[in-house]
């Protein structure tokens, strides 16, 4: 699909379905995906503004309320930001509220205190086949693999291991990771290899500490963790990232919200 796309208004697209009969794609969503291909090829950077709906509504030669439609999904998904009065800009990780989304441990008591990143191993190796298929990769494909940890209060939380395509994440080493300690971790993907996560799932089940992790969290052997496993996916759903993360929760839990 071009970008000249030339539709009456409201129509809707027949496609093929997964079972092989027909199904209906609607202008609207068309008009996301368009939207995301632009994004995904950097046509609008991280929290630059995106055009007017005037504009992109004479662009996609469709109705002003289709691309409104479209900008609002985009909205409630996070990707894109409405500011009232200043028009609508692409979400960044260095924003607050669109890093936080991704930081899901909260404190038991009070107000979750500001956390500590400590990078402690970062490395190139080999893909297995759990994160050549969660990652759309061949099996001993490069990546990068960061272990970081976590502190709360300087009380050691959590344990993130973290592997990353190498072909979109070339330079980064040790040394640029402490370099930009201050930087959130999606903030500095952003900036430095223009790769924006803005979507993750989840997979969480309750484990026993190995003697590794006991460790490095400072916890007796086999103590009770929350093990999460995350897929991250930039625009148009490519999966960009695999993370596998140790959590102690005797004063957080893991917060999530059902909408």
């Amino acid at each position: 699909m071009s970008d000249s796309l030339a539709m009456t208004i409201g129509a809707e697209t027949k496609q093929s379905s997964p079972a092989g009969g027909a199904s209906f794609s609607p202008l609207y969503q068309q008009i996301k995906q368009l939207l995301l291909r632009a994004l995904d090829q950097g046509e609008w950077k991280p929290g630059e503004s995106i055009p007017s709906e005037f504009e992109l509504a004479a662009r996609f030669q469709v109705s002003q309320g289709t691309v409104r439609k479209a900008v609002d999904e985009l909205a409630s998904e996070n990707i894109l930001i409405r500011r009232q009065g200043k028009g609508t800009f692409v979400s960044t990780h260095h924003e607050p509220h669109v890093r936080f989304r991704f930081l899901r441990l909260a404190a038991t008591a009070g107000r979750t205190p500001p956390t500590k990143s400590q990078v402690l191993n970062c490395q190139r190796v080999r893909a297995n086949a759990h994160a050549a298929q969660q990652l759309d990769l061949r099996v001993g494909e490069s990546l990068v693999f960061i272990r970081r940890l976590l502190t709360f209060e300087n009380v050691p939380t959590v344990i993130d291991d973290i592997y990353l395509p190498s072909f979109l994440f070339k330079g980064l080493t040790s040394s640029l990771l402490e370099a930009h300690q201050a930087v959130p971790l999606y903030g500095l993907f952003e900036t430095e290899f223009g790769v924006s996560m803005v979507r993750a799932e989840e997979q969480i089940r309750a484990v026993a500490a190995s003697s590794e992790v006991a460790e490095l969290l400072a916890i007796k052997v086999e103590s009770p963790l929350l093990r999460v496993d995350r897929t991250s996916y930039t625009y148009v759903d490519r999966p960009v990232e695999l993370r596998v993360g140790h959590y102690l929760t005797d004063q957080y839990y893991y917060r999530n919200s059902l909408i």
